[in-house]
């Protein structure tokens, strides 16, 4: 048994990040998860061919389509930048969904209690309001895990669904519109309360410019600035960080309150925009699968603007799959984590290599 076991590879650490390997991973994780998929929908008695040209290839084939498809990037964006520098400093975020609950009710605030507001300064108060509230739901995970050593994990998990519980609250109760048929949603937001949009005859609008924008500042943060070295080595050699006087207290803050603050301004800039009202159906787990976004962008600023606009297509394309292939919305999903699951495997082999004994029983490269 000992002999057999000595005959197999093993990992071994590398001095330094393979970049051969960091830009790989993504891409051969798309075509492992899609030549997974495929024998999967072939299981399930779909043409493979036909779930794939809807899911990868459809949204692009027309002006509204792909429009949708930047639509849904803006919030995957906006949040998983915010989760990525946590993530860097080896603190996870992983309560995005019930900050982005947050920042939609804070949001939504302003035009339940004044339905008649206007002004050019409405919407733009909204969204400061909407991120300072994910930083605030996002501030508890920081105090129990600062104060209690709790597990930032469980604790932001456990308050995403604290969350729903307040957004129904809300709209089966004291927020609940008087005029909407007994449906649990808030009245439909006057115009001022709107973002606006950006590409006319679309649902696009300025949340976009904002996600592209606070790219730039995550990219300038995390490869610039000081504060950001700090976080980065404090979650790759904290005994390091230790020894140069940098606060773990103080990394763990800064990290969450980013992620919550991201989270609530995509919340903010959601029912402002496409909704237009406060709806219990506002959370779509964008919050959760803006942590595969981070991932498979590699945690890097610019590779997670190219796997937003990657999950954004999933969405779009696994909803035409759904009409012209009669696929459920379960595979769509399964398509999702299949891509994490890819994606952390071969990212293994980023900090890692395979070794080989050698025939005299000598580990070799």
């Amino acid at each position: 048994m000992g002999l057999a076991l000595s005959k197999l590879p093993r990992l071994v650490r590398r001095e330094r990040a393979s970049m051969p390997m960091m830009l790989i991973a993504p891409f051969a994780a798309l075509g492992l998860a899609v030549l997974t998929n495929l024998v999967l929908y072939g299981m399930l008695g779909k043409n493979p061919l036909i779930v794939l040209h809807a899911m990868l290839i459809e949204p692009f084939l027309s002006m509204y389509s792909f429009s949708e498809v930047l639509l849904k990037a803006s919030p995957l964006l906006l949040i998983a930048q915010g989760l990525a520098i946590g993530f860097r400093a080896k603190v996870f975020n992983i309560g995005a969904e019930g900050q982005f609950v947050l920042g939609a009710i804070f949001a939504s605030a302003i035009p339940v209690w004044y339905p008649n507001i206007t002004g050019v300064w409405v919407w733009p108060l909204m969204l400061l309001l909407g991120a300072l509230g994910g930083l605030c739901w996002a501030s508890i995970t920081a105090f129990w895990r600062v104060r209690l050593n709790a597990n930032e994990i469980l604790v932001s998990l456990m308050l995403s669904f604290v969350a729903i519980q307040v957004l129904n609250y809300l709209l089966l109760g004291p927020w609940k519109d008087p005029m909407g048929f007994n449906f649990p949603q808030s009245v439909m937001f006057p115009l001022d309360a709107m973002v606006p949009t950006l590409i006319p005859g679309t649902r696009v609008n300025v949340s976009l410019l904002l996600a592209l924008a606070l790219s730039v500042v995550a990219w300038f943060f995390v490869q610039r600035s000081f504060a950001g070295y700090k976080l980065e080595v404090g979650g790759l050699a904290p005994r390091a960080a230790r020894y140069a006087g940098f606060s773990q207290s103080k990394a763990i803050w800064i990290s969450l309150l980013i992620g919550g603050f991201a989270a609530g301004l995509a919340g903010a800039a959601e029912v402002a925009g496409p909704v237009g009202q406060l709806q219990r159906s506002i959370s779509t787990g964008y919050g959760y699968a803006a942590i595969i976004v981070a991932y498979l962008g590699g945690l890097h600023p610019i590779g997670i603007v190219l796997s937003s606009f990657l999950m954004a297509t999933l969405y779009i394309g696994g909803d035409n799959a759904m009409v012209t292939a009669g696929l459920p919305i379960a595979a769509v999903h399964v398509f999702q984590g299949s891509l994490l699951l890819a994606y952390l495997i071969l990212a293994t082999f980023v900090r890692n290599r395979l070794e080989w004994p050698t025939p005299h029983g000598e580990q070799g490269a």
